[in-house]
């Protein structure tokens, strides 16, 4: 593994706009970095990152079908007791999951390992699975890259063969998200075009536009009952807001199922450890209040349970906590999990993005940050294979 650098397209913005990703800037700089990629062997992919991903998933699977049966872990991730059934009842009746994205600290040398599962709403998959393939193709096209690079990238057609699975005889799906959030936006659209591709009838609905009809049903602003329904709005948030307590009641086959609260929280990082201690691809965790919790000593990272885009994660380095992005995340408990640094190249820190579709690995995305912690600025930097 390795970073190399790269002359960008001059016109990489105009062909990105083509296709919906608009987001391609955040903050005034560049979020798609193509001034380098990241380059991988075969061996890699196929050796290390893959299998990676395919056991972490087979444990997270293997944990959830633990935790619904036990009352007291569901509390300890502070899943509300009012919905433990539901998420229990999400499970034993198989309902299925679309997609998620392992975050993996990884430097082409020794194991992958795990600093969180995004299971739930994870998003830069429109990017990963289209621009970053499209600009491999005019790279190799044009002579910038080997005739013989790859990328480990099947996200689009698993994806799309994925909503065909979970929707056989196509039909009327709903997609949900908030509309004035570009990035939410535009993913959901990414995915509204590949239903359609699989025979389903997608409808996008603003998360603020769904209401309650007299029968305890949710409907959208046409007053369409939602019955299948894919939404980029995590669960710990429903869980929580003041239509709660109809989301056992409404019948909503959900995307993603409702057991996916489980594997989103960084209460799975202690569970795995307790579970698999000294696995090769986690890194030793437990829960804050643990008296465990002091062998990590006066280095650890300490994360709330609940936490977006590296808000409230906080680095402590012999004792010295370093300053935290506030998202208003912690209140809900934290883990401490031991402090493994992403790899650095060219003085900026790599995480690997390790997708899972339905159960298979499918592709990866790299994103870079100065900061120990990846934050919503983080740039995607694209990848390929090649020996």
């Amino acid at each position: 593994m390795r970073r190399v650098p790269l002359t960008p397209r001059a016109d990489w913005r105009a062909k990105a706009d083509a296709i919906g990703f608009v987001y391609h800037d955040t903050g005034g700089r560049p979020y798609w970095d193509e001034s380098a990629a990241y380059v991988f062997t075969l061996a890699q992919i196929d050796d290390q990152l893959e299998p990676a991903a395919a056991e972490l998933h087979a444990m997270c699977l293997a944990l959830v079908d633990e935790v619904v049966r036990d009352a007291a872990l569901l509390t300890r991730l502070a899943i509300p007791a009012a919905h433990h059934a539901l998420v229990a009842e999400s499970w034993r009746t198989n309902q299925p999951s679309l997609y998620g994205r392992f975050d993996l600290a990884y430097d082409g040398a020794g194991p992958p390992k795990l600093y969180e599962y995004n299971a739930d709403t994870p998003t830069s998959v429109f990017e990963a699975a289209t621009f970053q393939w499209l600009w491999l193709e005019e790279l190799i096209a044009g002579g910038a890259l080997p005739s013989g690079a790859d990328q480990f990238n099947s996200l689009f057609d698993k994806l799309r063969a994925r909503f065909a699975q979970l929707f056989p005889q196509g039909g009327f799906v709903h997609f949900a998200a908030e509309a004035s959030a570009i990035e939410d936006r535009q993913t959901v659209r990414f995915f509204e075009d590949l239903a359609t591709q699989a025979g389903i009838d997608p409808k996008f609905v603003d998360l603020h536009d769904i209401g309650l009809n007299a029968e305890g049903r949710f409907v959208d602003a046409e007053n369409f009952e939602l019955q299948a329904a894919f939404k980029l709005h995590p669960w710990e948030h429903m869980f929580r807001e003041p239509y709660a307590a109809h989301l056992a009641g409404a019948r909503v086959r959900w995307i993603e199922p409702a057991w996916k609260a489980i594997l989103s929280n960084k209460g799975l990082l202690p569970l795995l450890w307790q579970r698999h201690r000294d696995h090769p691809n986690l890194l030793p965790a437990f829960f804050d209040d643990d008296p465990e919790a002091a062998t990590l000593g006066d280095s650890y990272v300490r994360k709330p349970l609940f936490s977006r885009e590296g808000a409230n994660v906080a680095v402590v380095e012999a004792g010295v906590a370093a300053p935290v992005l506030d998202g208003g995340y912690g209140a809900e408990g934290q883990v401490r999990q031991a402090l493994h640094p992403a790899p650095r190249f060219d003085g900026r820190h790599a995480v690997i993005g390790a997708w899972i579709v339905g159960d298979e690995p499918a592709g990866i995305g790299v994103r870079e940050d100065e900061e120990l912690v990846t934050r919503d600025l983080a740039r995607f930097v694209p990848h390929y294979i090649s020996e």
